[in-house]
């Protein structure tokens, strides 16, 4: 699960962080999987996860008011469009209270974010290209087979570690 690899490169990132917050929308299908996944990597992690439910932008400025209270040092975004439409905006927020994060694409670091671990996404529209391709030559989808993404990408903007402060260890970096 790409999840808890996500949350291995945060605790790897910040080892300071002991309380680790995960942005989910309970609304979403992919999401409740993902949560035993998360809760087994952060036993193996020897971290705290706590989960924060979000459904879209207007529980943002709740959702971080809250990782505060409950003293998160970082959190774990899972993928869901409605997150990546206000991906800058997730930025801002985790460089003004202060807490690193990790999400599921490159656009992410791109804006601001810490870091990302997760498929190509050029690669994957390219895929569904490939795909109505073959529909519209006649192919039933129903027979189609199902693709799972076979590029992943791992991204690190450097300059939004120097503002947490933190230093990105070589092993991580060469990954």
């Amino acid at each position: 699960d790409l999840s808890a690899k996500q949350l291995e490169l945060l605790a790897e990132a910040v080892p300071g962080a002991r309380r680790i917050a995960v942005l989910w929308n309970p609304t979403a299908s992919s999401h409740a999987p993902a949560l035993p996944a998360v809760e087994a990597a952060a036993r193996a992690l020897q971290v705290e996860v706590r989960f924060v439910p979000v459904r879209g932008i207007e529980d943002f400025d709740a959702a971080f008011a809250q990782m505060s209270a409950e003293q998160v040092g970082a959190f774990l975004a899972l993928v869901i469009p409605a997150y990546f439409i206000h991906r800058a905006r997730l930025a801002e927020l985790a460089l003004q209270h202060r807490l690193p994060s990790v999400f599921g694409w490159r656009e992410y670091p791109k804006v601001g974010g810490l870091m990302s671990y997760g498929p190509n996404l050029l690669d994957m529209f390219r895929r569904c290209a490939a795909y109505v391709d073959k529909i519209l030559k006649g192919a039933s989808p129903a027979e189609l087979p199902v693709e799972q993404a076979s590029r992943y990408e791992f991204a690190i903007n450097l300059n939004a570690a120097r503002s947490f402060g933190l230093d990105i260890s070589s092993t991580l970096l060469a990954r």
